[in-house]
C-alpha cells in the first residue's frame, strides 16, 4: 500500500536534525506536496481522523506542516495558523523545550498580529512527517503562549516514537496515516559519528 514517504524522495548519509539529534535517513519533504492528487488522499485520511476533536484552528510549523495546516483547515472549516523559526531575543526570551546536551533548543513563533486570533481556540498541530518532533513541540509553546489550546497532534506519517511519546506524555493524541521505525541518536551515541562518517548538510548534497 502507497504511504505519504512514497512522494517523498529519501536519501542515506549522516544528518543532524532540528532537534540536535542525528540520523541515517533523509526525506526530501518538499517534493511531497508536488503532485497534489497522490498528496490528497493522506490529506482527506488526516483531516477525518481530526474532525472528532471540535477543533477550530489547525497550526503546522513552516515549511511542510504550514501547507498541511492550510489543506486540513479548509477540509474541517477552521481557522489557519502557522508558525516560523525564530531567535530567543524576537519570543521574548521564552524558554524553549531543551534538554541539557543542546537538544531540542528550537523556538517558534506565530507571526505578527495572529496571536490574539488564537486566544481560547481548540487547536490541532500538524506537520508533513514527526519524527523528533522538535518544530511541533517549538508550534505548541508558541500555541500556549498565545492562550490557544492544543488538544491533538497529526502527521501524515510519524518515524520512531520521541515524538509522539512527548504529545502522549502532555495527554495529546497523535493522529497519523502511517508509522514506521525511525533510528535517531544523541551525538555521543551516534554510531555513524563513532565510524568517522561526516555530517552532510540536507540542502546541498554531496557531488
Amino acid at each position: 500500500m502507497a504511504t505519504f514517504l512514497d512522494l517523498a524522495r529519501a536519501r542515506r548519509g549522516h544528518f543532524k536534525m532540528e532537534s540536535g539529534l542525528h540520523c541515517g535517513l533523509w526525506f526530501d519533504l518538499d517534493a511531497a506536496f508536488v503532485d497534489q492528487a497522490a498528496l490528497d488522499p493522506f490529506v482527506t485520511k488526516l483531516a477525518q481522523a481530526l474532525r472528532r476533536y471540535d477543533v477550530e484552528a489547525v497550526c503546522g510549523p513552516l515549511t511542510g506542516g504550514a501547507f498541511l495546516a492550510q489543506l486540513v483547515a479548509r477540509l474541517l472549516g477552521s481557522e489557519f495558523f502557522f508558525s516560523v523559526p525564530s531567535s530567543a531575543k524576537a519570543t521574548g526570551g521564552r524558554p524553549a523545550a531543551k534538554a541539557n546536551d543542546g537538544t531540542f533548543a528550537a523556538r517558534y513563533e506565530l507571526p505578527s498580529g495572529a496571536g490574539d486570533r488564537v486566544l481560547g481556540k481548540r487547536v490541532a498541530l500538524v506537520d508533513d512527517v514527526m519524527s523528533a518532533g522538535s518544530s511541533l513541540r517549538a508550534t505548541m509553546i508558541a500555541i500556549e503562549a498565545h492562550g490557544g489550546i492544543p488538544v491533538v497532534a497529526g502527521a501524515l506519517y510519524v518515524l520512531g516514537t520521541i515524538g509522539a511519546d512527548f504529545f502522549k506524555e502532555r495527554g495529546l493524541r497523535v493522529e497519523t496515516t502511517g508509522r514506521a521505525a525511525f533510528d535517531t541518536w544523541r551525538q555521543p551515541e551516534c554510531p555513524l559519528c563513532a565510524a568517522g562518517v561526516p555530517l552532510e548538510d540536507p540542502e546541498h548534497p554531496a557531488a
